[in-house]
Protein backbone atom coordinates (compact mmCIF):
# COMPACT_ATOMS: atom_id res chain seq x y z
CA UNK A 1 0.00 0.00 0.00
CA UNK A 2 1.32 3.42 -0.98
CA UNK A 3 2.32 5.54 2.04
CA UNK A 4 0.35 8.73 2.53
CA UNK A 5 2.36 11.86 1.82
CA UNK A 6 2.80 14.25 4.73
CA UNK A 7 1.06 17.58 4.21
CA UNK A 8 1.20 20.95 5.93
CA UNK A 9 -2.14 20.04 7.54
CA UNK A 10 -0.36 17.16 9.32
CA UNK A 11 2.29 19.56 10.60
CA UNK A 12 -0.39 22.06 11.66
CA UNK A 13 -2.21 19.32 13.58
CA UNK A 14 0.99 18.17 15.31
CA UNK A 15 2.17 21.65 16.30
CA UNK A 16 -1.14 23.38 16.93
CA UNK A 17 -0.26 26.18 14.52
CA UNK A 18 -2.41 27.14 11.53
CA UNK A 19 -1.67 26.00 7.98
CA UNK A 20 -0.82 29.62 7.16
CA UNK A 21 1.79 29.72 9.93
CA UNK A 22 3.29 26.45 8.66
CA UNK A 23 3.51 27.89 5.15
CA UNK A 24 5.20 31.03 6.52
CA UNK A 25 7.79 28.87 8.31
CA UNK A 26 9.00 27.55 4.96
CA UNK A 27 8.42 30.54 2.69
CA UNK A 28 8.46 33.69 4.85
CA UNK A 29 9.88 32.79 8.28
CA UNK A 30 10.27 36.45 9.26
CA UNK A 31 6.46 36.75 9.41
CA UNK A 32 6.16 34.49 12.46
CA UNK A 33 8.10 34.12 15.69
CA UNK A 34 11.46 32.36 15.82
CA UNK A 35 10.01 29.89 18.36
CA UNK A 36 7.14 28.99 15.99
CA UNK A 37 9.56 28.47 13.09
CA UNK A 38 11.74 26.14 15.16
CA UNK A 39 8.78 24.05 16.36
CA UNK A 40 7.28 23.76 12.87
CA UNK A 41 10.61 22.79 11.24
CA UNK A 42 11.26 20.22 13.98
CA UNK A 43 7.81 18.69 13.43
CA UNK A 44 8.40 18.65 9.67
CA UNK A 45 11.65 16.74 10.22
CA UNK A 46 9.94 14.20 12.49
CA UNK A 47 7.15 13.65 9.96
CA UNK A 48 9.64 13.45 7.06
CA UNK A 49 7.91 16.32 5.29
CA UNK A 50 9.27 17.51 1.93
CA UNK A 51 7.80 20.83 0.72
CA UNK A 52 6.08 20.73 -2.66
CA UNK A 53 8.25 22.98 -4.89
CA UNK A 54 5.31 23.82 -7.16
CA UNK A 55 3.21 24.98 -4.23
CA UNK A 56 6.15 26.91 -2.78
CA UNK A 57 6.86 28.67 -6.06
CA UNK A 58 3.16 29.50 -6.48
CA UNK A 59 3.11 31.11 -3.05
CA UNK A 60 6.22 33.13 -3.95
CA UNK A 61 4.83 34.09 -7.36
CA UNK A 62 7.99 32.78 -9.03
CA UNK A 63 9.23 29.66 -10.80
CA UNK A 64 12.69 29.93 -9.20
CA UNK A 65 14.37 29.17 -12.53
CA UNK A 66 16.15 31.04 -15.32
CA UNK A 67 16.01 29.91 -18.94
CA UNK A 68 18.93 29.84 -21.40
CA UNK A 69 18.08 29.80 -25.10
CA UNK A 70 20.95 28.30 -27.11
CA UNK A 71 21.97 29.76 -30.49
CA UNK A 72 22.07 26.49 -32.48
CA UNK A 73 20.92 22.89 -32.24
CA UNK A 74 21.89 21.40 -28.90
CA UNK A 75 24.58 19.12 -30.33
CA UNK A 76 26.30 22.09 -31.98
CA UNK A 77 25.91 24.54 -29.11
CA UNK A 78 26.97 22.11 -26.41
CA UNK A 79 29.79 20.84 -28.62
CA UNK A 80 31.45 24.26 -28.24
CA UNK A 81 33.61 24.36 -25.07
CA UNK A 82 33.25 28.14 -24.94
CA UNK A 83 29.49 27.81 -24.37
CA UNK A 84 30.26 25.46 -21.47
CA UNK A 85 32.09 28.39 -19.85
CA UNK A 86 29.08 30.68 -20.39
CA UNK A 87 26.72 28.09 -18.89
CA UNK A 88 29.05 27.62 -15.93
CA UNK A 89 28.98 31.34 -15.18
CA UNK A 90 25.16 31.46 -15.32
CA UNK A 91 24.82 28.29 -13.23
CA UNK A 92 27.09 29.60 -10.49
CA UNK A 93 24.98 32.73 -10.06
CA UNK A 94 21.78 30.64 -10.09
CA UNK A 95 23.22 28.34 -7.44
CA UNK A 96 24.18 31.29 -5.26
CA UNK A 97 20.64 32.64 -5.45
CA UNK A 98 18.85 29.31 -5.05
CA UNK A 99 17.59 29.16 -8.63
CA UNK A 100 17.52 26.41 -11.24
CA UNK A 101 18.80 26.80 -14.80
CA UNK A 102 16.67 25.50 -17.68
CA UNK A 103 18.23 24.89 -21.11
CA UNK A 104 15.67 25.67 -23.84
CA UNK A 105 16.02 23.88 -27.21
CA UNK A 106 16.75 26.32 -30.04
CA UNK A 107 14.61 24.86 -32.82
CA UNK A 108 13.30 27.85 -34.78
CA UNK A 109 9.81 26.42 -35.17
CA UNK A 110 9.46 26.02 -31.40
CA UNK A 111 11.08 29.21 -30.13
CA UNK A 112 7.79 31.10 -29.93
CA UNK A 113 6.10 28.20 -28.15
CA UNK A 114 9.09 27.87 -25.82
CA UNK A 115 8.79 31.54 -24.92
CA UNK A 116 5.07 31.05 -24.28
CA UNK A 117 5.40 27.96 -22.12
CA UNK A 118 8.82 28.16 -20.45
CA UNK A 119 8.36 27.91 -16.67
CA UNK A 120 11.08 30.43 -15.87
CA UNK A 121 11.26 33.90 -14.35
CA UNK A 122 13.51 35.31 -17.06
CA UNK A 123 15.38 34.37 -20.24
CA UNK A 124 19.02 34.65 -21.29
CA UNK A 125 19.68 34.33 -25.01
CA UNK A 126 23.05 33.48 -26.52
CA UNK A 127 23.79 34.88 -29.96
CA UNK A 128 20.10 35.04 -30.89
CA UNK A 129 18.16 37.74 -32.73
CA UNK A 130 14.87 38.17 -30.87
CA UNK A 131 12.12 38.75 -33.42
CA UNK A 132 8.93 40.77 -32.89
CA UNK A 133 6.70 37.78 -32.12
CA UNK A 134 8.93 36.59 -29.29
CA UNK A 135 9.30 40.11 -27.93
CA UNK A 136 5.51 40.47 -27.89
CA UNK A 137 5.11 37.24 -25.94
CA UNK A 138 7.76 38.22 -23.41
CA UNK A 139 6.13 41.63 -22.93
CA UNK A 140 2.72 40.03 -22.39
CA UNK A 141 4.24 37.60 -19.90
CA UNK A 142 6.20 40.47 -18.33
CA UNK A 143 9.25 38.25 -18.57
CA UNK A 144 12.62 40.05 -18.54
CA UNK A 145 15.30 39.06 -21.04
CA UNK A 146 19.05 39.54 -21.32
CA UNK A 147 20.98 38.94 -24.54
CA UNK A 148 24.55 37.59 -24.65
CA UNK A 149 26.22 38.37 -28.00
CA UNK A 150 22.86 39.24 -29.53
CA UNK A 151 21.97 42.02 -31.91
CA UNK A 152 22.40 45.57 -30.66
CA UNK A 153 18.94 46.74 -29.62
CA UNK A 154 17.68 49.78 -27.77
CA UNK A 155 15.21 47.97 -25.51
CA UNK A 156 16.91 44.65 -24.68
CA UNK A 157 19.57 44.43 -21.99
CA UNK A 158 22.76 42.93 -23.36
CA UNK A 159 26.14 41.55 -22.29
CA UNK A 160 28.90 41.53 -24.89
CA UNK A 161 32.40 42.65 -25.83
CA UNK A 162 33.31 45.31 -28.39
CA UNK A 163 33.19 42.74 -31.22
CA UNK A 164 34.11 45.27 -33.88
CA UNK A 165 37.20 46.42 -32.01
CA UNK A 166 38.21 42.87 -31.09
CA UNK A 167 37.94 41.65 -34.70
CA UNK A 168 39.94 44.61 -35.99
CA UNK A 169 42.68 43.77 -33.46
CA UNK A 170 42.61 40.08 -34.43
CA UNK A 171 43.08 40.67 -38.16
CA UNK A 172 45.55 43.54 -37.68
CA UNK A 173 47.83 41.17 -35.75
CA UNK A 174 47.72 38.81 -38.74
CA UNK A 175 48.45 41.55 -41.26
CA UNK A 176 51.31 42.87 -39.13
CA UNK A 177 52.97 39.45 -39.47
CA UNK A 178 53.00 39.90 -43.23
CA UNK A 179 50.10 37.59 -44.13
CA UNK A 180 48.15 38.46 -47.27
CA UNK A 181 46.85 35.04 -48.39
CA UNK A 182 44.33 34.76 -45.58
CA UNK A 183 41.48 32.27 -45.13
CA UNK A 184 38.70 34.01 -43.19
CA UNK A 185 36.34 31.52 -41.44
CA UNK A 186 33.23 33.34 -40.17
CA UNK A 187 30.52 32.02 -37.91
CA UNK A 188 27.23 31.18 -39.64
CA UNK A 189 24.59 33.89 -39.59
CA UNK A 190 22.52 34.05 -36.43
CA UNK A 191 20.43 30.92 -35.98
CA UNK A 192 17.14 32.84 -35.79
CA UNK A 193 17.73 35.72 -38.20
CA UNK A 194 16.94 35.85 -41.88
CA UNK A 195 19.44 36.79 -44.58
CA UNK A 196 17.55 40.05 -45.10
CA UNK A 197 17.65 40.91 -41.40
CA UNK A 198 18.95 44.39 -40.58
CA UNK A 199 19.89 43.34 -37.03
CA UNK A 200 23.45 44.18 -36.02
CA UNK A 201 24.64 40.67 -35.16
CA UNK A 202 28.02 39.57 -33.81
CA UNK A 203 29.04 38.34 -37.27
CA UNK A 204 28.23 41.72 -38.85
CA UNK A 205 30.07 43.64 -36.13
CA UNK A 206 33.17 41.48 -36.49
CA UNK A 207 33.12 41.82 -40.27
CA UNK A 208 33.11 45.61 -39.86
CA UNK A 209 36.17 45.25 -37.65
CA UNK A 210 37.90 43.09 -40.26
CA UNK A 211 37.10 45.67 -42.92
CA UNK A 212 38.73 48.41 -40.83
CA UNK A 213 41.90 46.34 -40.49
CA UNK A 214 41.95 45.52 -44.22
CA UNK A 215 41.52 49.17 -45.20
CA UNK A 216 44.69 50.03 -43.27
CA UNK A 217 46.57 47.77 -45.72
CA UNK A 218 44.62 48.82 -48.85
CA UNK A 219 42.84 45.45 -48.95
CA UNK A 220 39.20 44.29 -49.03
CA UNK A 221 37.22 41.09 -48.46
CA UNK A 222 37.71 40.31 -52.16
CA UNK A 223 41.38 39.66 -51.32
CA UNK A 224 40.49 36.95 -48.78
CA UNK A 225 39.52 33.30 -49.03
CA UNK A 226 36.17 33.23 -47.19
CA UNK A 227 33.99 30.48 -45.75
CA UNK A 228 31.78 29.73 -42.74
CA UNK A 229 31.96 27.19 -39.92
CA UNK A 230 29.89 26.59 -36.82
CA UNK A 231 31.84 26.73 -33.57
CA UNK A 232 32.84 23.05 -33.48
CA UNK A 233 36.11 21.25 -34.18
CA UNK A 234 34.41 19.02 -36.76
CA UNK A 235 33.22 22.00 -38.80
CA UNK A 236 36.71 23.49 -38.57
CA UNK A 237 38.17 20.27 -39.99
CA UNK A 238 35.65 20.16 -42.82
CA UNK A 239 36.15 23.77 -43.88
CA UNK A 240 39.94 23.63 -43.61
CA UNK A 241 40.12 20.48 -45.71
CA UNK A 242 37.93 22.03 -48.41
CA UNK A 243 39.98 25.24 -48.53
CA UNK A 244 43.31 23.40 -48.68
CA UNK A 245 42.08 21.42 -51.67
CA UNK A 246 41.63 24.58 -53.72
CA UNK A 247 43.99 27.15 -52.24
CA UNK A 248 47.17 27.73 -50.22
CA UNK A 249 46.58 30.30 -47.47
CA UNK A 250 49.37 31.32 -45.13
CA UNK A 251 46.95 31.90 -42.24
CA UNK A 252 43.48 30.83 -41.08
CA UNK A 253 41.51 33.49 -39.17
CA UNK A 254 38.47 32.10 -37.34
CA UNK A 255 35.62 33.57 -35.33
CA UNK A 256 35.81 30.72 -32.78
CA UNK A 257 38.51 28.74 -31.00
CA UNK A 258 36.44 25.59 -31.42
CA UNK A 259 36.75 25.77 -35.22
CA UNK A 260 40.43 26.67 -34.83
CA UNK A 261 40.97 23.42 -32.90
CA UNK A 262 39.70 21.42 -35.89
CA UNK A 263 41.83 23.44 -38.30
CA UNK A 264 44.95 22.80 -36.20
CA UNK A 265 44.22 19.07 -36.19
CA UNK A 266 44.06 19.03 -40.00
CA UNK A 267 47.28 21.05 -40.29
CA UNK A 268 49.09 18.77 -37.86
CA UNK A 269 48.08 15.73 -39.91
CA UNK A 270 49.45 17.39 -43.04
CA UNK A 271 52.58 18.57 -41.17
CA UNK A 272 51.73 22.06 -42.38
CA UNK A 273 53.19 25.25 -40.95
CA UNK A 274 50.16 27.44 -41.83
CA UNK A 275 49.32 29.97 -39.11
CA UNK A 276 46.02 29.96 -37.19
CA UNK A 277 44.38 32.57 -34.97
CA UNK A 278 41.18 31.96 -33.04
CA UNK A 279 38.58 33.95 -31.13
CA UNK A 280 37.29 33.15 -27.61
CA UNK A 281 40.23 32.15 -25.43
CA UNK A 282 39.61 28.53 -24.44
CA UNK A 283 41.69 26.89 -21.75
CA UNK A 284 45.07 25.48 -22.75
CA UNK A 285 44.10 21.85 -22.18
CA UNK A 286 42.11 21.89 -25.43
CA UNK A 287 45.35 22.26 -27.41
CA UNK A 288 47.79 19.36 -27.57
CA UNK A 289 50.92 20.44 -29.42
CA UNK A 290 50.63 24.22 -29.55
CA UNK A 291 49.19 27.20 -27.74
CA UNK A 292 46.58 28.93 -29.87
CA UNK A 293 46.99 32.61 -30.61
CA UNK A 294 43.55 34.09 -30.01
CA UNK A 295 41.34 36.94 -28.86
CA UNK A 296 40.39 36.21 -25.26
CA UNK A 297 36.92 36.93 -23.92
CA UNK A 298 35.71 35.28 -20.72
CA UNK A 299 32.65 33.11 -21.34
CA UNK A 300 32.29 32.57 -17.62
CA UNK A 301 32.31 36.32 -16.99
CA UNK A 302 29.66 36.82 -19.68
CA UNK A 303 27.50 34.15 -18.07
CA UNK A 304 27.88 35.62 -14.60
CA UNK A 305 27.18 39.17 -15.77
CA UNK A 306 24.10 38.17 -17.77
CA UNK A 307 22.61 36.27 -14.83
CA UNK A 308 23.25 39.16 -12.43
CA UNK A 309 21.63 41.63 -14.84
CA UNK A 310 18.63 39.31 -15.23
CA UNK A 311 18.19 39.03 -11.45
CA UNK A 312 18.27 42.84 -11.21
CA UNK A 313 15.45 42.96 -13.79
CA UNK A 314 13.46 40.22 -12.04
CA UNK A 315 13.72 42.19 -8.80
CA UNK A 316 12.58 45.38 -10.55
CA UNK A 317 15.77 47.38 -10.05
CA UNK A 318 15.30 50.42 -12.30
CA UNK A 319 18.97 51.45 -12.44
CA UNK A 320 20.08 48.26 -14.24
CA UNK A 321 22.46 49.22 -17.10
CA UNK A 322 21.15 48.50 -20.58
CA UNK A 323 24.51 47.36 -21.93
CA UNK A 324 27.29 45.57 -20.05
CA UNK A 325 30.68 45.42 -21.79
CA UNK A 326 33.10 42.60 -20.94
CA UNK A 327 36.83 43.21 -21.58
CA UNK A 328 38.80 41.34 -24.24
CA UNK A 329 42.51 40.96 -24.96
CA UNK A 330 44.97 39.56 -27.49
CA UNK A 331 46.67 36.35 -26.35
CA UNK A 332 49.84 35.55 -28.25
CA UNK A 333 50.48 31.83 -28.57
CA UNK A 334 52.61 29.81 -30.96
CA UNK A 335 50.21 29.43 -33.90
CA UNK A 336 50.59 32.86 -35.53
CA UNK A 337 53.97 33.23 -37.21
CA UNK A 338 55.74 35.75 -39.43
CA UNK A 339 55.51 35.17 -43.16
CA UNK A 340 58.97 34.15 -44.39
Amino acid sequence: MKAKRTTIQDIATKTGYSKTAVSFAFNSPSRISKEAVEKILEAAKELDYIPDPMARNFSLGRHMALGLLLPQRAELSLGNPYIHSVVQGIAEVCQKRGYMLTIIPPLHSSVTEAAKNATVDGLITLGVVIDKSIRGILRRRRMPIVSIDGAADDDIHSVCIDDEGAAELQLRKVLEKGHRKIAMIALPDDAYSHSSSTSDTVVKKRKRGYMKALEQYSMSFADLITDKAAATAEEGKTVASAILERSSPTCFVTMSDAAAIGILQILEKRRSNISVIGFDGLEEEFFQNSKLTTIYQSGRQKGEASAEVLFHLINGEADTPLRTLIPYSFCEGTTLREVL
